[in-house]
């Protein structure tokens, strides 16, 4: 065995470790420090308190901050995958000029520094004359999602089996019905990962909801104007464990759904 074998054997799966542990380890110790009774976070605790979970209910500004960022964070989603999946089919389906071009330019927000789009899209709504709104950040939050839902999406779409829209048109379908009735249910599995893919970026997202939110912040804007007083970093830790945990159920959710609906689609695969 070469010794660059043995690094990879040996090396990697440690360096693996290290790097999850090192990833994900201060998003463990949330729960930790949001029980907490000292406002400081540091070990050893105090003692035990859920007093912290008790006043987010009582915080109004934070139940309207988290209501629009789900209204936002739906709305993108949907606007993202729909997007997405008209610009997965023409680029996975069709040759066309200028295919990569617009491929690139799709992918572009992904490379490109958030903050200088983020400007330059309030440059434009501004020019626009559009005043700065929820509208206007779910404009800025579809710009960011899209190229994950169109790599989400191309996934799925280069993994169809075209025979089977062939034989839905020969047996005197439409292309719209062969499109809603063959091709959306077959790719549904992708199309569930670009909705929770999408809704989890724009859930999440702070720089492009800080430049073009107005006067109604999203739960990102809200928690970073807590994070300026430190009275108010156990309730933010409350807030962030509670996020976490609706993430791990929304994502098991999700993965159910999605193995629920790629084995309905093998079976009808199979059937045909």
């Amino acid at each position: 065995m070469t010794l660059g074998r043995r690094l990879a054997l040996y090396w990697l799966p440690a360096y693996a470790v290290l790097y999850v542990i090192f990833l994900y380890l201060p998003a463990l110790l949330l729960p930790v420090f949001s029980v907490n009774t000292s406002p400081v976070p540091k070990l050893p605790l105090s003692g035990i308190t859920f007093k912290w979970y008790q006043s987010l209910p009582q915080t109004p500004a934070l139940l309207d901050a988290a209501k629009n960022s789900l209204m936002v964070g739906v709305a993108a989603s949907i606007l993202a995958t729909v997007l997405g999946i008209c610009a997965a089919r023409a680029i996975t389906r069709y040759r066309f000029a200028g295919r990569r071009a617009v491929s690139g330019l799709i992918m572009a927000p992904l490379v490109l520094p958030e903050i200088i789009v983020a400007v330059s899209m309030l440059l434009v709504l501004l020019q626009l004359g559009l005043s700065l709104s929820l509208f206007t950040v779910v404009l800025g939050h579809v710009l960011i999602c899209l190229p994950y839902s169109v790599t989400v999406l191309s996934s799925g779409f280069e993994g169809f089996d075209r025979s089977l829209e062939e034989a839905s048109t020969d047996l005197g379908e439409s292309a719209y019905g062969t499109f809603t009735r063959v091709t959306l249910p077959l790719v549904a599995p992708a199309i569930i990962s670009s909705l929770l893919v999408s809704f989890t970026i724009s859930f999440d997202e702070f720089i492009m909801a800080f430049f073009l939110t107005g006067t109604e912040s999203t739960l990102p804007v809200y928690i970073w104007g807590q994070l300026r007083f430190a009275a108010k970093l156990p309730a933010v830790l409350a807030l962030g464990t509670l996020l976490l945990v609706g993430s791990f159920i929304l994502l098991s959710i999700a993965e159910i759904m999605r193995r629920r609906v790629a084995r309905r689609s093998g079976e009808g695969v199979a059937l045909a």
